[in-house]
């Protein structure tokens, strides 16, 4: 999987990175979170991370191009590139 987080927004801002390989991890609240290559890691604004199947974030997602990104930013909660990772049960770099 790339180093490389992408912006999308429906209501609100994430972050996302599309899987290359499987995943599974257990997130801040205990629950078990599975994902499959092509599925999305994706970063709330409240700091948890999740996974969403393909289908589902690709039909509810768009990408945010440079320009508005940059707009955004100035709005967002995000904070650069300070995001914590979950403790992958298969050992793969997030």
């Amino acid at each position: 999987m790339s180093d490389d987080w992408n912006t999308y927004r429906t209501r609100f801002l994430v972050r996302a990175k599309q899987l290359t390989d499987p995943l599974t991890f257990t997130d801040p609240l205990g629950r078990e979170h599975c994902g499959r290559p092509g599925d999305y890691l994706v970063h709330s604004t409240n700091g948890l991370l999740r996974i969403a199947p393909r289908e589902i974030f690709e039909d509810v997602y768009v990408v945010l191009e440079q320009q508005n990104l940059e707009r955004e930013n100035c709005r967002s909660s995000f904070s650069g590139n300070n995001i914590s990772t979950p403790r992958a049960t298969n050992n793969l770099r997030i």
